[in-house]
């Protein structure tokens, strides 16, 4: 009989033999067995690492703001923000900064959003704005209520900024003329108006100038009072009523929308019909409000965002300017004051508040 015939076969360092049958015999060696686990294990790795590579980015928004949190009006920016898509820490985060209305703490606000990395900056005012841009050349940033970007350095025109800034600006300064306006309406014979501005805040200078020069030409006198500060505040009111002012118009600004309880109160104390921009010290007490709603304003943002997160360039974007104003009366606070609403504003009210 013929004995088996055995015929090697080598393959690098994998040796394995057939029989007479044709069967294979592997004497692999054991670095080879444990590299062929692996390649047959590997098989099975690709999903988990695709899963891995397909989740979203998560964004990081720095949010940067001259008063408090407790503006409901932000609430706008994280509602647009969801409807576009944004979920706070699944694929977005806020790093939310406020100055509380002091104005000194803006710069180093935004210095540290900078060192946190932010793809994207919203900022609100023209301080908040200007605080950002001066921190960050190449960072986009999105304004919500900034009067006259062009004429503050930040845009080189509304419909093409040029830089790294763009969003919406508000008309606070022509719609002062408009509150005097209501006030004459709503006051019968007025003819002194207190006019509340924070010296710290370059707009209100503007605001008052506008005020004032309506207020020569129909021959009523408009009594600046400046306050800063929460006691400003209050020596204010005392100087109001010294003035034998009869109604008061409270300049768009952060701090007082942060001492908005204070200042509608003291009015309400001191006899004074007092209006606004802002809806919010309306319904914390004041007589009334005409303005943009800002909530909305920072609903608008988020699209503005939205664009710059998936490729635009914020100097290519167009600035919008508000289309929409609102008129908000606070029919209770009439009734404290003894004040009749005359009914052609009642008619006109957006929203009254009973």
């Amino acid at each position: 009989m013929l004995g088996t015939m055995r015929h090697p076969i080598q393959r690098s360092d994998n040796v394995f033999e057939l029989d007479s049958t044709g069967h294979r015999q592997d004497h692999a060696s054991p670095r080879r067995r444990i590299l062929l686990r692996a390649m047959l294990c590997s098989v099975a790795l690709p999903a988990p690492f695709a899963s891995l590579a397909q989740q979203p980015k998560v964004w990081r928004i720095g949010f940067l703001a001259s008063d408090s949190s407790s503006t409901r009006v932000y609430d706008g920016f994280q509602q647009g923000m969801r409807e576009l898509g944004y979920i706070l820490g699944k694929n977005c985060s806020i790093a939310w900064r406020f100055a509380d209305g002091r104005y000194e703490r803006l710069p180093s606000l935004a210095a540290e959003l900078v060192r946190l990395n932010v793809d994207i900056m919203v900022a609100g005012t023209a301080l908040s704005v200007q605080a950002a841009h001066q921190a960050t050349a190449t960072i986009p940033i999105v304004m919500v209520a900034v009067p006259d970007p062009v004429g503050e350095g930040f845009a080189t025109s509304l419909s093409r900024p040029g830089g790294n800034i763009t969003g919406l600006t508000n008309i606070v300064t022509e719609v002062s003329i408009k509150h005097l306006e209501l006030l004459r309406t709503a006051v019968p014979k007025l003819s002194r108006v207190a006019v509340l501005i924070n010296p710290l805040n370059p707009s209100d200078s503007l605001i008052l100038e506008q005020i004032q020069g309506a207020a020569y030409s129909i021959g009523v006198k408009a009594v600046p009072v400046e306050a800063s500060t929460e006691r400003q505040i209050g020596a204010g009111f005392g100087a109001m009523i010294r003035e034998r002012t009869q109604a008061l118009i409270v300049a768009a600004d952060s701090y007082f929308d942060v001492q908005r309880d204070q200042i509608a109160k003291l009015a309400v104390e001191n006899r004074l019909p007092a209006i606004s921009s802002n809806r919010e010290m309306t319904e914390a007490g004041g007589l009334m409000s005409y303005g943009q709603d800002l909530g909305e304003h920072y609903q608008r943002a988020a699209t503005y965002v939205d664009k710059i997160l998936k490729g635009a360039k914020p100097g290519d974007l167009p600035i919008e300017q508000p289309t929409v104003l609102r008129l908000i009366i606070n029919s209770k606070t009439a009734k404290a004051l003894g004040l009749a609403i005359p009914r052609e504003l009642v008619l006109r009210a957006d929203r009254v508040i009973e």
